[in-house]
């Protein structure tokens, strides 16, 4: 694992730490933004990832199945070489 992953990790918990705090610090201040923003933000997410599974859904290709094709080489008309 190189330097620049461990960074981006350790900037990731600090985010989450700070989000964290100040979710914190909004509840306990009675701001109803504390709820109001990580709500909107979840919301938004799922509605989110819910379009795009009914778009995938909606948009999959799906080619019909074939019968195998015989193979020209068997059958009545193939030389045999043990007579």
């Amino acid at each position: 694992m190189n330097d620049s992953a461990r960074t981006q990790g350790v900037l990731i918990c600090i985010g989450a730490v700070a989000l964290g705090l100040l979710f914190g610090i909004g509840l306990l201040s009675g701001a109803w933004w504390a709820v109001a923003i990580p709500v909107a933000v979840l919301l938004t997410f799922v509605l989110g990832l819910t379009f795009w599974v009914g778009w995938t859904i909606a948009t999959v290709q799906i080619e019909p199945e074939t019968p195998p094709a015989a193979d020209p080489g068997e059958g009545a008309g193939a030389s045999d070489s043990s007579a």
